[in-house]
Parts: C-alpha cells; structure tokens; sequence
C-alpha cells in the first residue's frame, strides 16, 4: 500500500514539475535568442528606439510598446465597467433562471476563436469607425473594443467568484442598519471584494497585452505612435507574429528580443495579480 502510495506521488510531483519545466525551458529559449541583440543595440535604445526598420538595421520598440498599452487601457476602460456590472448583477440581483441563461453565454464568449473575433471588427467595426469617424478605421479604438469584449469572461467570473466570497455577515449587518441592497453592494460587497475585483482587472489586462489574431485584423499594424484613438497602431504580439515568417539574422533575434520585453510586461501583470489573490485569501 505505500508503495503504490509513493509512486502516485511521484507521479503527481513529476506531472507538476513538468509544468514548471516547461515554463523554465521556454524562458531560456525565449531570452537565448532575445538576449544577444539587446545587448548588441542596447537596452535602452531598443526598448526606447523609435524607429523599427530592420532593412537599415534599426530596431526601436518603443512604438510597439505604447501600441500594446494604448490598446490594453482602452479596452480595460470599455471593458471592466461593463464586466465588473455583469458580476455584480449575477451575484447579488439575478435569479437562478436568468443566471442559467447568461453564465453559459459568457462561457462562450471565452471559448470563440480569436479570428473570429478579428473577423467581427473586420467586417462590423472597421467600416463602423471608417464612416462615422476620422481615419480608415484600422484604429486603437477597434482593437479596444475587440480586445474589451475577448476580457469580459475574465473579468466577470474572477469579480463574481470574489463578491460571492465576501461574508453574508457583512451584508446581514448592513441591511440590519437600513442600508438599502444597492447601498449594500457599493458601501459594503464590492469595498471588501476589491482585491479581487484588481486581480481580475489585472489578469484582463494580462489577457489583452499578450492578444495577436484579432489585434492584427483591426488595428492597421502601422509602427507608429499613435496620437488619437483613430489612428493605426502595431502592438508586440502583432510585430512578432507579422515578421516572423520571413525574418533572419538580427531581424529575427529582434523579434525574439520583442518576446522578451512582452514576457516581462505580463510576468509582471501575473505577480501583481498574485499578490491580490493572496490577499483574497486573507481576507476570507
């Protein structure tokens, strides 16, 4: 009996170091080649370079990286209004009937393809924006608006999970005072959900930096920095997956060097997270 025990055990530890494994070797893969070029050209000339011209040999990042953030502000400004609604609708205002209608239709927003929804803001943003605004639609505001939809999913079941996990002591007590529900939920439920509901932003924010498909459809792939929402933007993740195919050399170690600067941009969003989880955890 312990030694079939064991052997689980080890199975089990070899199965979880596996993923550990797998995260360790991409690291080194990804900063192997990333590496080199960064020290050739500089830390602070590619990541702060302006210019990304491989044929002359210049390969500045830094409007890719404002591409990546403006995108990933605008869809959390779309999107986390609306998700953090959902959640709190779900939890503390639907009934079971409507919630058995509307959770299996945010699964599924979860589960579409990203071309698919690249090919909703191709064929209905794009000219939505191209005739009712300036530009030719390829824009910041279509990847926004694509990418605040794709974060919906996570924002409201992490922000559901976390306002369901707050006491119901605290909401006795409110109401006990004369506080009316909606009272209680902004005074009470979502003060006391609030790293949760971080956490959940963060992870959204995690989920649409590191976004390619949809982002390359809709928003024009211009390296440029973009100075309205209406102008065309390239983002990291489109940079790599753009010029991948046919680049060699140093253009190529580029583009891993691009890799590297995205893995440490999301590595951080992920610990952030981490650490408002913990304190969920603490606060239960």
């Amino acid at each position: 009996m312990k030694c079939s025990e064991r052997f689980i055990e080890y199975v089990l530890f070899f199965c979880a170091f596996a993923a550990v494994l797998a995260v360790m070797a991409i690291i080194f893969f990804i900063f192997r080649e990333g590496l080199p070029i960064m020290i050739k050209e500089g830390f602070s000339s590619f990541v702060t370079g302006t210019e990304w011209s491989p044929l002359s040999g210049k390969y500045g990042i830094l409007s890719m990286i404002a591409g990546s953030i403006q995108i990933t502000l605008g869809a959390i400004v779309i999107g986390v209004p609306i998700g953090l609604a959902s959640a709190v609708y779900l939890a503390e205002i639907a009934d079971k009937q409507i919630t058995r209608v509307v959770r299996p239709g945010i699964e599924l927003l979860a589960g579409i393809p990203s071309v698919v929804y690249g090919f909703f803001g191709l064929s209905v943003l794009v000219p939505f924006i191209r005739n009712n605004f300036s530009g030719n639609g390829f824009s910041v505001m279509a990847g926004s608006i694509i990418l605040a939809i794709m974060i919906l999913p996570t924002i409201i079941n992490i922000s559901e999970t976390s306002i369901r996990s707050v006491p119901e002591e605290y909401k006795s007590g409110s109401l006990a005072l004369g506080a009316s529900h909606w009272q209680t939920i902004y005074r009470v439920i979502l003060p006391a959900a609030k790293s949760g509901i971080l956490a959940s932003v963060i992870l959204g924010m995690g989920r649409a930096i590191g976004e390619t498909m949809a982002v390359i459809m809709v928003t024009g792939n211009v390296p440029k920095i973009a100075k309205s929402i209406f102008d065309p933007v390239r983002t990291l993740t489109g940079n790599i997956a753009i010029e991948m195919g046919y680049a060699a050399g140093d253009h190529r170690l580029a583009l891993f060097a691009t890799g590297v600067v995205l893995f440490m941009i999301i590595m951080l969003l992920n610990s952030i997270a981490t650490i408002f989880a913990r304190k969920v955890g603490d606060m239960k």
